[in-house]
């Protein structure tokens, strides 16, 4: 998913998605509640106070993403799209979290 995707969705531009993404600019408390239920973490990630990405719930390893209602509808193609965006998320969020270590 490309950053225009992405910040369509969330209903901010790609300039703005763009600078959270390389620290030039911070989110207010709305847009972190967006982007936490967006990459499926917890605003205490976003924020470098807690090590692991999932909430508790996405911890639980009787969920996968196919459970999600509409998941089984979607193309093949498409459901590796979601796959990718997953992976993509857990990548941003690994190197987000470095950034506020430092």
């Amino acid at each position: 998913m490309t950053q225009e995707e992405t910040a369509k969705l969330l209903n901010i531009s790609r300039g703005t998605y763009a600078h959270y993404e390389i620290d030039k600019r911070q989110p207010d408390f709305a847009t972190l509640e967006k982007l936490a239920d967006f990459f499926g973490v917890s605003i205490d990630y976003l924020l470098g106070r807690v090590d692991d990405p999932l909430p508790q719930l996405l911890r639980d390893p009787s969920i996968n993403i196919s459970a999600y209602e509409g998941y089984q509808d979607l193309s093949p193609k498409e459901q590796e799209i979601v796959k990718e965006q997953v992976r993509h998320t857990i990548k941003m969020l690994k190197e987000l979290k470095e950034k506020n270590k430092q």
